[in-house]
Formats: structure tokens, C-alpha cells, sequence
């Protein structure tokens, strides 16, 4: 199945670009996709643990995806 991943700000920057396209295996989670994610250059810069979110929610690392999901890589956010 092929699912397309947002990258942001420091993710962008760090993997080339807003947004790659990944192929995965039926019966994919979002672990899955981080793993995938990994083999990137420059991906070593990722935390452990980043937030991401599976068509516009939030979503747990064992969460299943679905062909032609829409998965975003959250960088975290400072204010103040």
C-alpha cells in the first residue's frame, strides 16, 4: 500500500523535503512507518518517539494504517 508522509520544519529539513511517499506492507502501523522513515538520510536526527498523526488525529505507534492515509511527522513546538 502506498501512503504519503508530511514532514515540518526540522523534519523537512532533516529528511529533504515536506512530504515522501512510502511503500508498506498490508497490515502496516505507524511503528511501521517510522521504521521506514529511519532508512532516510539524515533520519538518525529523529527522536525516539516523535508525534504523529494519522489523517488529521493523533495517533499510538501500533495504530494500523490504511492505503492512501495521510500521516504527518509533528515536530515539537515551543512558545512562549
Amino acid at each position: 500500500m502506498t501512503v504519503d508522509v508530511l514532514l515540518f520544519a526540522s523534519y523537512a529539513e532533516t529528511l529533504g523535503g515536506p512530504k515522501v511517499t512510502l511503500d508498506l506492507a498490508a497490515g502496516a502501523t505507524v511503528r511501521d512507518v517510522l521504521a521506514e522513515l529511519r532508512r532516510f538520510p539524515g533520519a538518525e536526527r529523529l527522536p525516539p518517539s516523535p508525534m504523529i498523526a494519522v489523517n488529521h488525529r493523533y495517533a499510538r505507534h501500533d495504530d494500523a494504517i490504511s492505503p492512501g492515509d495521510e500521516i504527518a511527522v509533528i515536530p515539537p513546538v515551543a512558545g512562549g
